[in-house]
């Protein structure tokens, strides 16, 4: 199976509509001002070499990169591109799509010739979009995800069980797919630092700090184990979330609780338009300076918009009184239809 990758996707998205840009330090973020609160959604390579990346304040990104030119995001831009991406890699002979997100999908097809098989999506995927994709290959999926690293930009990589350790074992266990910072911290604790090490560990060791479940998951991580089957069932979110940045932090009980209000409205909006009951919400809340704290709580099941915005209000009673807001952010939880493929909606605000 294969792993696309669009190369700098958002930021090559704007090079085209502007190719006055190509070439120059790019970055994508909130309303295009520094000076607002926003985070960088994406920034080209050039920008990159600076230092700056995703979700670093955008007023950071602008002082490190003073000739840096800053766009606003372009949501429907993105999703029309991405669509047309998705849209070429489906037309391919044999091939099963699975989409992960904007800028990156696994394909499944049966060839011979997996590396002239990927040369070739990356030619059609050019060929119809004028935009440049890596390709990481694998014989599961796990593998192909990470190779896809190895090949950017623009390249093609294979990752097997027979080179796995060769190239990953000694590289530390956050450049798996899967383990994040705070996972590998804890990781370390274990005296476990490396994938080899991850590898090598028995699952049962895992399970006292990580659980039954995710305890053996880490470690088929390490292994580089997995599913070998790239899903083209349609996907399903599990919720939806929307979040606010405030220019001034908020600390007023009247306004915490208006806010709360319109980020409601507004999920429950995207709620609606899925048909099903909500069973639980999650309030994301990062005070001032950059300390976040989440509260959740499951809800008896309800179609009811006024109830969830009363749950909603009773999780906002639990923030710490006194202290400016920056952020607010709350996410819902539906039911799930039977014989769908779950999961979280595609997002880049961190939920």
């Amino acid at each position: 199976m294969l792993h696309v990758d669009l190369d700098q996707f958002i930021a090559a998205v704007e090079v085209l509509r502007r190719p006055e840009l190509a070439g120059k330090p790019l970055i994508v973020g909130g309303r295009g001002d520094p000076t607002e609160r926003a985070v960088v959604s994406t920034a080209s390579y050039e920008a990159r070499a600076f230092g700056v990346g995703s979700g670093m304040p955008l007023r950071i990104a602008a002082r490190k990169v003073p000739d840096a030119v800053i766009l606003p995001v372009d949501h429907e831009a993105y999703l029309e591109a991405s669509e047309k991406v998705m849209a070429v890699l489906r037309s391919q002979p044999g091939t099963t799509v699975q989409v992960l997100g904007w800028d990156e999908a696994f394909v499944g097809v049966k060839t011979p010739d997996p590396e002239a098989f990927a040369r070739q999506l990356q030619e059609a995927v050019l060929v119809e979009t004028r935009l440049h994709c890596s390709v990481g290959i694998g014989d599961t999926l796990l593998r192909a995800k990470v190779a896809t690293s190895f090949g950017k930009p623009a390249g093609v990589f294979r990752l097997t069980e027979e080179n796995w350790l060769d190239v990953m074992g000694s590289r530390p266990t956050v450049e798996l797919w899967g383990v994040g910072t705070r996972i590998s911290r804890r990781l370390t604790t274990l005296g476990i630092k490396t994938v080899a090490e991850l590898a090598a560990v028995d699952p049962e060791h895992l399970v006292p700090e990580f659980g039954p479940k995710m305890g053996p998951w880490y470690a088929q991580l390490g292994r580089g184990d997995g599913s070998r089957v790239v899903d083209d069932t349609p996907w399903v979110p599990r919720g939806h979330s929307r979040e606010t940045t405030f220019q001034r932090d908020l600390t007023d009980p009247e306004q915490i609780g208006d806010a709360v209000r319109e980020l409601a409205a507004r999920v429950l909006e995207d709620v609606a338009a899925e048909g099903r009951p909500v069973v639980g919400l999650t309030l994301k809340v990062r005070y001032a300076p950059f300390t976040t704290r989440t509260y959740a709580r499951k809800i008896p099941e309800t179609s009811d918009s006024a109830e969830v915005l009363a749950r909603a209000l009773d999780l906002a009673a639990k923030i710490e009184p006194g202290q400016p807001i920056r952020l607010l952010g709350l996410r819902v939880e539906m039911t799930m239809p039977e014989d769908s493929r779950q999961g979280h909606t595609p997002t880049r605000s961190g939920w």
